[in-house]
């Protein structure tokens, strides 16, 4: 599984693994895109149901195992953090993986590609998915907008910050993605692909959309630059 959700998600997320015919205790690894309350906050209750192993990115681990703080947090975020607006239940942490890093399930194999700027182990997810005799290649994308809650404050990219982006730009593009996820349904259309598949002669082909994961990308991209300008100006 990746990502718990908020705190309060977790029940939501049992009742849903329940009405798809499967047990909790099925789940055995639980991943993660990246340390923020709103993808890292029912981990802890999720691993307590489940018994499943927690695998984090290394550079995320902190702010995981702190419950959302951070040094590379802005200190605004971290005191909302331990004033306990941002902070959620810190989960058992059982593997930190690295950039490339393979995890296997049995026949299921996720490989980690680091795609920092959001959270600083900001992590992309790729994995084969197999329709018919096609091998396509499903990539979910971590994070591509600025550190949470950044656009809140009077914030400015540092140098690591914007190193982090471009790399994670170019580690996009080089990703050879047919089916384009995020943790977030809104931002890859996922409404929109399921409306289309029910009356679609070929129920997968909504999905295969790397024309709007390049675009995304570039739209992020655009977003950064544009940023970037504008406080070259100041």
């Amino acid at each position: 599984m990746i990502d718990g959700g908020y705190p309060g998600s977790a029940p939501m997320i049992l009742k849903s693994i329940a009405t798809l015919g499967f047990a909790i205790k099925d789940v055995k690894i639980l991943l993660n895109s990246h340390a923020h309350l709103d993808h890292a906050g029912g981990l802890a209750a999720l691993q307590q149901a489940s018994g499943a192993q927690l695998w984090v990115s290394e550079a995320d681990a902190d702010m995981m195992a702190s419950g959302g703080a951070s040094n590379r947090n802005m200190a605004p975020v971290n005191l909302l953090v331990y004033l306990g607006l941002l902070k959620y239940p810190s989960p058992r942490i059982d593997h930190q993986f690295q950039d490339g890093e393979q995890i296997r399930l049995g026949p299921i194999q996720l490989t980690a590609h680091l795609t920092p700027g959001h959270t600083p182990g900001c992590t992309t997810w790729s994995f084969p998915v197999r329709d018919g005799n096609r091998e396509l290649l499903a990539v979910n994308v971590g994070g591509l907008t600025l550190p949470m809650p950044a656009s809140l404050f009077d914030w400015s990219y540092d140098a690591v910050t914007k190193q982090d982006f471009e790399q994670t730009f170019k580690t996009l593009r080089s990703l050879p993605a047919d089916i384009y996820l995020t943790p977030h349904a809104r931002a890859f259309s996922l409404k929109r692909k399921l409306q289309e598949r029910a009356t679609a002669h070929d129920p997968v082909a909504p999905f295969l959309d790397r024309a709007g994961y390049l675009e995304d990308i570039g739209k992020a991209e655009a977003a950064f630059r544009k940023t970037l300008q504008e406080q070259q100006k100041q």
